[in-house]
């Protein structure tokens, strides 16, 4: 990628810890980096990045096997490598063998403005910080890795089965209140939202109502029906930090699992 005048340099530093904090692995750049690490990770490693500005977008990835994401980054940012049942709701190429490629670059402008899937973030996890977007709920089933907040984001939209990788999902533990939450750490404009709901039928039950609140005030009710197929909502152009999904009615039948695959929250940034 040349340079262009009037450019401004983004440095960063990618770092690998281990459990007690010692840096295995170290690489510093400018507005694009990669870094080899060759070491099979243990239990309590850890990732680093940090980054010469805040509030930029980047270009993501912390092990090829998970992939990359544009994300928003409010400061620097890091990242707990899963382990034993954490592990189980991700691909299992992801931090696997003794040689990996992390990677970040910072975003092109026609890329941080283009119409686009705002939700997705592979990069996430429970205690994320600074890197959004970023998926929390009130609960999640079991506190179980398959069911975690994070699941809903993580770009697989797979909905027919259940469990360890790839069908991962929001699982509500039967909670007639519960509510996600996704936040992008900065004001976006969305006029649509897909949900894909999962489908495992007959163990899965479905959702026959769900309610938006958006942190502009507003609120939409959505209709949903019985459906392997993507839930659709449009709506006019709002401009919002986060958006919350609750007063989820479940259908009067005998599965008592409904469960959410992946929202997608269309838009762009302003």
């Amino acid at each position: 990628m040349g340079e262009r005048e009037g450019d401004e340099k983004m440095e960063f530093c990618l770092k690998v810890y281990d459990k007690e904090g010692k840096i295995v692995c170290v690489r510093h750049g400018e507005d694009e980096l990669s870094m080899v690490c060759a070491r099979e990770y243990q239990e309590g490693d850890s990732f680093g990045l940090e980054i010469s500005e805040k509030n930029v977008w980047v270009w993501l990835q912390w092990d090829d096997g998970l992939g990359k994401s544009l994300v928003y980054l409010t400061g620097n940012t890091n990242y707990v490598i899963p382990f034993g049942e954490k592990r189980i709701s991700i691909s299992p190429r992801a931090f696997h063998g003794d040689k990996h490629l992390l990677y970040v670059r910072k975003a092109e402008e026609y890329e941080r403005t283009a119409y686009r899937n705002l939700a997705c973030n592979v990069n996430d996890w429970h205690d994320s910080s600074n890197c959004y977007p970023h998926a929390s709920a009130n609960v999640e089933t079991r506190n179980e890795a398959v069911f975690a907040a994070r699941n809903a984001i993580d770009g697989v939209v797979v909905n027919d089965g259940h469990g360890e990788w790839p069908y991962g999902s929001w699982g509500i533990n039967r909670r007639p209140d519960a509510a996600l939450r996704l936040d992008f750490g900065r004001v976006i404009e969305t006029d649509c939202i897909v949900l894909y709901t999962r489908a495992d039928f007959p163990h899965d039950s479905w959702w026959t109502e769900a309610t938006f609140t958006f942190s502009d005030g507003s609120t939409l009710i959505f209709p949903m029906e019985k459906s392997t197929a993507p839930h659709k909502l449009t709506f006019e152009k709002k401009q919002i930090e986060w958006v919350e999904l609750s007063g989820l009615k479940k259908a009067e039948d005998a599965s008592p699992f409904p469960a959410l695959t992946q929202i997608e929250v269309y838009g762009s940034d302003r």
